[in-house]
């Protein structure tokens, strides 16, 4: 294959991915050039928020590490790290080698967080920006309180008081990480709850 073939098919295959995927759902690392640190840091937050956003498919682009020391990528390896750690949390629930330097990731149902969240609940500290149950406002605790009763009564637990709160704290914990920081955190926070029960809605029909 000639060198025009080969730069056609690249080509190509960057405007499948385009259309596959658009701007939305693509995490384009390569462009940046960022260390393998902020890689992972960037990775984790923005899959966490398309998680909660909706989306089902991404595509997280590393590069292949061509111009790296050995030809070897230390950023795509960080990201595949990354991600199999964000499988075990939920987060991700299929992972697939695009290509050399991409991979496409299925998101996880926003329901699977809090159930891996119940066996290793993150410590209050590493909730983003230190929020807490207790300040929410009357709308999204109700909203809250309403997806922590249907989660107990699907596991078969009696919703005494003490188990709600209890999950309403643990689910919360496990949303709000991927709600990026604003004014308008927790209004979007209430979306992610809202399509939390609408999925629910349709899960048990």
């Amino acid at each position: 294959m000639s060198t025009y073939d080969r730069r056609r098919l690249v080509e190509l295959k960057r405007a499948f991915d385009e259309a596959r995927f658009g701007a939305d759902r693509t995490l384009n690392l390569r462009a940046t050039l960022p260390t393998a640190d902020e890689a992972a840091r960037r990775a984790s937050a923005w899959l966490r928020e398309r998680q909660t956003s909706g989306a089902d498919e991404v595509l997280i682009i590393t590069g292949r590490g061509n111009g790296s020391p050995g030809g070897f990528s230390v950023v795509r390896e960080a990201v595949a790290k990354t991600l199999r750690q964000l499988k075990r949390a939920g987060v991700v629930d299929a992972i697939v080698e695009h290509s050399p330097g991409s991979f496409v990731a299925t998101l996880a149902p926003v329901r699977r967080l809090w159930e891996g969240a119940r066996r290793t609940a993150p410590p209050r500290s590493d909730i983003p920006g230190g929020a807490t149950v207790g300040g929410l406002d009357s709308e999204t605790a109700t909203l809250l309180r309403t997806l922590a009763e249907r989660s107990l009564d699907a596991l078969g637990v009696a919703a005494s008081e003490s188990f709600v709160q209890r999950e309403m704290a643990t689910q919360f914990a496990a949303l709000i990480r991927g709600v990026p920081a604003g004014a308008d955190r927790e209004a979007r926070l209430r979306d992610v709850i809202r399509r939390a029960l609408a999925a629910d809605d349709t899960r048990t029909r």
